[in-house]
């Protein structure tokens, strides 16, 4: 497991990669957003490019994941879960479908959410609460760094470590989102 210093050639990855998809895809995604570490600028990250595709109803998102096979992206035939302690796994808000870049190409993984599920929003929120926070944001870095040299061989073990953090920073995100008035950084395609 290898945790890279920041790259500034993510966010325009993630653009013509983004663009890609939307080629494919059309009006079915209701916004197409760079997510992950890689989002956030000035953060060390896995060299993958996280996106979320939002569409509005999960049960009907074959209008995506058709034209995205069609265009090469890998699996997305069954629904998966994210994991969140205190939401049912399984449940309709967590679940998700997932696809991998075409055969060769940067490492890519894409999310298919639905609008206004919790893990679509979490997503959005940890990305723009990492942007907004200097101090989350390196004491985060740090931590998957350490999680890293830990488990340099596993991505279970890995995670395994990152999975509190992510409901501790939750918490932080949904307080200042509160606070400020949060909404979904606009910089989606």
């Amino acid at each position: 497991m290898i945790v890279n210093d920041y790259r500034s050639e993510w966010p325009s990855e993630f653009r013509e990669l983004g663009r890609r998809v939307r080629s494919a895809v059309g009006g079915a995604a209701l916004r197409i957003d760079h997510i992950g570490s890689t989002a956030v600028p000035g953060l060390g990250a896995k060299d993958v490019i996280d996106v979320q595709i939002t569409v509005a109803d999960l049960d009907a998102a074959s209008d995506v994941t058709g034209p995205l096979k069609a265009a090469g992206f890998r699996q997305g035939e069954s629904f998966v879960s994210d994991l969140f302690h205190g939401l049912p796994e399984g449940g309709s808000e967590l679940r998700k479908l997932y696809m991998r870049e075409p055969e060769g190409e940067r490492r890519t993984h894409l999310h298919i959410r639905e609008l206004g599920r919790f893990n679509q929003r979490y997503a959005l929120l940890f990305r723009d609460f990492l942007r907004a926070s200097d101090v989350v944001r390196s004491e985060y870095e740090l931590l998957k760094r350490r999680a890293a040299q830990l488990f340099p061989e596993s991505i279970d073990g890995y995670l395994w470590v990152k999975e509190p953090i992510f409901h501790i920073i939750y918490e932080a995100a949904s307080l200042w989102a509160d606070r400020t008035g949060w909404s979904p950084a606009a910089d989606h395609l």
